[in-house]
């Protein structure tokens, strides 16, 4: 399979040197800012853009997921949100010249309990209420998206059914990010890695611009992109965010030939699996309960997600483990995003995703350009604002979340 894989040239994007202002500069080199500062580019004509990031391009959460893209959100605003982004990611190569193996090969999340199966119809209908791609499956046709699903009844967890959605799959994420990257430095956007903010400018309750590793830089407007630490960063402008940051942690096995057709997800048995383009298998679960910013995995995590994969996938039981890792995500206390302008003035603040980072990227840099080119919400993101934890409209999708949250 990694015949498949397209050459790249040398270089996709120059190293720019910070300049002393910008219109508008984005904190954090991830699919987030990258999308943000490609549409601001693309759509809203401010090119006088520069992305700062800490590390390098896309080192962060972009590099650290395990690349699954889905709509099938239980509430109006979030199916709309992701539905969106969906759409997007069906357009985004073309649109970026750019393929970075989107591979619509569907997603499973299966039902172990008369509950599973209550909330999983429940949100099937939901789904097609609002225009996405959904279906309830029988066991037996579980089995036929998935022929190396184990759906026997004498396990402890048995297949009672799942929800699908075809037109989901996955993408290869590091090429999502050099397609962004490419893009916005071609529409002018400066790419400024090994820049980390260390403050900010105010004039009185305005953001007037950054002080960075590299120098104090000027800007029209500021807009956060920094994942898991988001908190820490708004913390600098002295803006509290109501997110918590926990380690999520993933691991692939060794290359195999094609087995595993489609992604399967289970919040029952805290463990989602899809096969990646070279042919590992990629594996994750629930994140870390306790709140912190570790990178690395830990034996007991992956002594669970590989109980769960092998009670669901017998075929897996020789495989090898070839290396775990560490996330930090970043998550609100109803599993939404918020994507908003703060109390704080030309401050504005993209967060919260949890493990929906990925998947919403597109949708995610749209919403949040027209926000600050604007400086209001997209219709798309405004019921996530900031103001939602303060009035209770909040948009609990503790359930379809996936099973990080």
């Amino acid at each position: 399979m990694a015949e498949q894989l397209p050459e790249h040239p040398e270089f996709l994007w120059e190293n720019s040197e910070p300049k002393s202002s910008y219109d508008v500069v984005i904190v954090g080199g991830g699919g987030h800012g990258l999308a943000t500062a490609y549409y601001l580019a693309a759509h809203h004509g401010i090119t006088n853009v520069a992305v700062l990031e800490r590390g390098w391009l896309a080192g962060g959460n972009m590099a650290r997921n395990t690349a699954i893209i889905r709509s099938n959100y239980l509430w109006d605003e979030s199916a709309h949100l992701y539905e969106r982004s969906l759409s997007m990611w069906e357009q985004l190569p073309e649109e970026l010249d750019y393929d970075f193996l989107f591979s619509q090969r569907g997603v499973l999340n299966l039902a172990h309990t008369l509950g599973d199966v209550r909330e999983s119809v429940r949100r099937v209908e939901a789904n097609r209420l609002n225009g996405v791609d959904a279906e309830w499956l029988t066991p037996e046709e579980v089995k036929e998206v998935c022929p190396i699903l184990n759906i026997g009844e004498d396990i402890r967890y048995p297949v009672m059914g799942a929800t699908y959605q075809p037109r989901a799959g996955i993408a290869k994420h590091d090429h999502v990010a050099w397609a962004l990257a490419r893009r916005a430095a071609e529409l002018g956007v400066d790419l400024i890695q090994n820049c980390e903010v260390t403050g900010f400018l105010k004039d009185g309750e305005r953001v007037v611009g950054v002080e960075t590793s590299r120098g104090r830089i000027h800007a029209g407007k500021v807009g956060l992109c920094a994942a898991g630490h988001s908190s820490m960063v708004a913390e600098l402008a002295g803006l509290p965010l109501p997110i918590q940051s926990h380690p999520l942690q993933a691991l692939v096995s060794e290359l195999f030939e094609p087995v595993h057709p489609t992604v399967v997800m289970s919040n029952h048995v805290h463990v989602y699996v899809s096969q990646a383009h070279k042919g590992e298998l990629v594996m994750g679960a629930g994140i870390d309960q306790y709140v912190g910013y570790g990178q690395r995995g830990a034996f007991h995590i992956i002594e669970e997600q590989m109980a769960a994969a092998v009670e669901l996938f017998p075929i897996f039981a020789r495989a090898h483990v070839l290396r775990t890792w560490g996330g930090v995500v970043d998550t609100t206390f109803d599993a939404s995003p918020i994507i908003s302008k703060t109390p704080i003035d030309q401050l504005y603040v993209n967060c919260g995703w949890g493990t929906g980072g990925f998947k919403g990227t597109p949708a995610a840099g749209y919403t949040f350009a027209h926000t600050i080119a604007h400086d209001e919400p997209h219709p798309l993101n405004a019921p996530f604002s900031l103001e939602r934890f303060e009035t209770g409209f909040l948009i609990d999708e503790h359930g379809a979340a996936a099973v990080a949250h």
